[in-house]
Formats: structure tokens, C-alpha cells, sequence
């Protein structure tokens, strides 16, 4: 059912659950509060970007509500969509990437399968066997002429209805993670090297990283375009993976060498104006070509690729630098929002799905309605997950 849950633009989307358990400690013992705050930033940010999907309608999800007649909102809808895009579902595999070496080497390698396994591995199963399906009632209150489903809903459609959907990361997560642990295995008579011994990254390193990831990404994206769906574990595309690889990854070795401590803010600043810089000039013109600019070879492509390569970077570095600065303090709020989040990425999809189809009546602009969703759907969804965590033996697992 994962070609009908999430697809990338123009069919996807995303998503994302995350090492999110996992302590936000260094090496050093003294936790990193602002890392729980963005995680928890970038989960709602998920929320709003499937809303965004219903309500914009550019790529395939559990129910949608295509804005027919209004341009406008379709066009600011899928600019949201797409700068989440580059972006989000990359932060989530760098910082979970940045706390895997940390667990494992304080549980060692049965422990640390074991806690995978727990806390991704059963939320996988449960999603697949019962949330999916539940979700993927939206499909048949939507329109024959979207759905091209005559038939009705029966316990006969169950075996379809299941797919991993927006835990799609999760999946790829786990793998990441037994990928580690087999490299720990190999790599097991040398010593990790400890994170205070090294600098932060130079500029230069930085420029060669974004060139490398953005001719990886162009290469891959001829291959596999964006929004094509390989049915490999379920996962909606495979166009991001250069970018999901090489951040969970760069991750680990910022743990090694400490960077989300050290990395200077004025890195971050430099960051986010050169993200900003780069969208102003390479984003309307990898668009310029209407679908070109989603693979296949097209130089629209290459453009893309290279645009939201700076964009990834110079935000997740962007982000770092200034949550760190205002928002390393610990507040009653941040931690209701913190030990909720991974709880609202496993279950968000059947209540927004539910959520739309209880608003279907309502007709204002697409827009307006996507903010009254928004408005309703982020707090319903940590409600919720505080309800499903008060569940015996849930909080062992979310």
C-alpha cells in the first residue's frame, strides 16, 4: 500500500521516526536539551507537511482534497512541500546518525540490537498491521476519479492495506543501525577515537561535501527520479538516499568529533544565508522545466540537486547553531513536546487522515482550511501520543 501512502513530489512525502528514544547525550555525559527541542520541531514539521499534502494534493497520501481551483494555494503548498523536502527527512537520519555511536558503545552490540529492535522494530510491525490500514480508510472516502477504487472496503482489501508508509525511515533506520553494528564488528580492534580531539569542520570541507552529495544525488536521481517508486522494504523512492546515507553518516562523525558543540555560530549564519541565497537563485530556475527538474539526466535536474544540497546543509548547520544558542534550556513545555514526539511520527497519519475527513464539509480556501487543520491537528496529535504512552509497557518502547 506504500504507493498509496507516500511518495515523494510529485508523489511523496515523508516522514519520519527516529533514534528519537534515544538519550540526547554526548560522550561527555551533559545532555544536549536543544537537540530534544528540534526533534521535536521537526516532527511537527512532518504533521504540517502531510496536511499540506492533503490539502495541496501533489503527492499521493492516504486522503487528499486537491485545491481544483486555486492556484495559488497549490503553488505555495508544493514550495512547502518541496523545501521540506531537502531538508527534513536528512536532519532526522544526522542526528539520529550523531547518537548511535554513544548507545552503542555504552550497551555494546547484543544490547544495542536488542533496544533497535524494540523501539523501532515493534512500532514497524504495529504501523504496518493496524495503523496503515486504518489510515488507508481515507483512500475510499475520496472520489472514484481519484482513487480509480470502485469497490468497497472489505475485510477482503485487508492484505493491501498494509505498508510501512511514513515509517518508511524507521525501516531504513534499523538497517542503517544493523549496518553500524556489523562495521563496529569489523572494525573491532581499532579504537573510536574521542570527540574533543578534533575542529570543527572548514568551509572548505563543507563545499566539498555539498558538491559530492549533490553529484551522488544527480546520478541517483537518473536512475531513480524523484517521486518513482521502487518497491524495495516499501520504501516510497530511493531519489533521497544519497542525501538519508551520507547525513546518518556524517552524524557518527560529528559524535566522534563533537560538532554539534563545537561548530561556531557564525557557521550557521553563514549556513542559512547561503540556503536562502541558493533558493532565491537555483530554485525557480531547476523549476523552470516543469518535471525536468525531477531526474532523469535533465540539467534542471543537476540544478536541483545541487540546490537542495546547500539547502540541506546550510539549514541542518543553520538550526544547530541557533537552537543551540536560545534554545538549550529545559522548559515544562519542551519536555511534554520532547518525549511525545517520536509517539506523534508513529501515529500522526491515521488522526490527520481522520481529521480531514471530519472537516471535508467545511469549503473555505485551501489555504484557510489547511491552517484550521494545522490549528487542530498538531496539539490532537501530541494529545494522543500522551494518551498512547500512558498505555502499560508503551513508554518501555516510544
Amino acid at each position: 500500500m506504500s504507493s498509496q501512502s507516500e511518495r515523494i513530489i510529485p508523489e511523496s512525502v515523508d516522514a519520519n521516526a527516529v533514534a528519537m528514544q534515544t538519550p540526547t547525550k554526548a560522550a561527555s555525559g551533559s545532555r544536549l536539551v536543544f537537540a530534544d527541542h528540534l526533534r521535536a520541531a521537526l516532527v511537527i514539521l512532518v504533521v504540517l507537511h502531510h496536511l499540506a499534502v492533503i490539502y495541496g494534493a501533489n503527492a499521493a497520501f492516504y486522503y487528499v482534497e486537491p485545491p481544483y481551483n486555486d492556484a495559488p494555494a497549490y503553488l505555495l503548498l508544493l514550495v512547502f512541500v518541496l523545501v521540506n523536502q531537502a531538508y527534513f527527512m536528512g536532519f532526522f537520519f544526522l542526528i539520529s546518525g550523531y547518537f548511535t555511536p554513544g548507545s552503542f558503545d555504552h550497551k555494546g552490540a547484543g544490547s544495542f540490537i536488542k533496544d533497535r529492535l524494540l523501539r523501532l522494530g515493534i512500532p514497524l510491525v504495529v504501523f504496518i498491521f493496524v495503523l496503515n490500514p486504518i489510515a488507508s480508510i481515507g483512500i475510499y472516502q475520496m472520489p472514484s476519479s481519484l482513487t480509480h477504487i470502485t469497490t468497497p472496503l472489505t475485510w477482503q482489501q485487508y492484505p493491501i492495506l498494509l505498508g510501512v508508509g511514513p515509517l518508511w525511515f524507521v525501516e531504513m533506520l534499523l538497517i542503517f543501525d544493523l549496518g553500524y553494528v556489523i562495521w563496529r564488528w569489523l572494525a573491532r580492534k581499532q579504537t573510536p577515537h574521542r570527540e574533543t580531539e578534533f575542529k570543527p569542520p572548514s568551509y572548505l570541507a563543507v563545499g566539498l561535501f555539498i558538491l559530492g552529495l549533490a553529484l551522488a544525488s544527480y546520478l541517483m536521481r537518473i536512475v531513480v527520479p524523484l517521486g518513482m517508486t521502487i518497491p524495495i522494504f516499501g520504501f516510497p523512492t530511493l531519489a533521497y538516499l544519497p542525501q538519508y546515507l551520507s547525513f546518518f553518516i556524517l552524524g557518527m562523525i560529528a559524535f566522534r568529533r563533537n560538532w554539534f558543540r563545537t561548530i561556531p555560530g557564525s557557521m550557521g549564519k553563514v549556513g542559512l544565508m547561503v540556503a536562502f541565497v541558493a533558493t532565491i537563485l537555483l530554485f525557480p530556475l531547476a523549476l523552470s522545466g516543469g518535471a525536468a527538474f525531477l531526474g532523469n539526466g535533465h540539467w534542471q535536474s543537476a540544478v536541483y540537486a545541487l540546490w537542495d544540497s546547500i539547502f540541506s546543509v546550510g539549514v541542518c548547520l543553520g538550526l544547530i547553531g541557533l537552537l543551540r544558542r536560545f534554545f538549550n534550556h529545559q522548559t515544562k513545555l519542551g519536555r511534554f513536546l520532547s518525549r511525545n514526539a517520536y509517539t506523534v511520527y508513529i501515529i500522526h497519519a491515521p488522526i490527520i487522515v481522520f481529521l480531514a475527513i471530519a472537516l471535508r464539509g467545511l469549503h473555505p480556501e485551501a489555504l484557510l482550511k489547511f491552517g484550521l487543520a494545522a490549528l487542530i491537528g498538531v496539539p490532537l496529535c501530541f494529545v494522543v501520543a500522551f494518551l498512547v504512552r500512558r498505555i502499560p509497557f508503551a513508554s518501555r518502547i516510544l
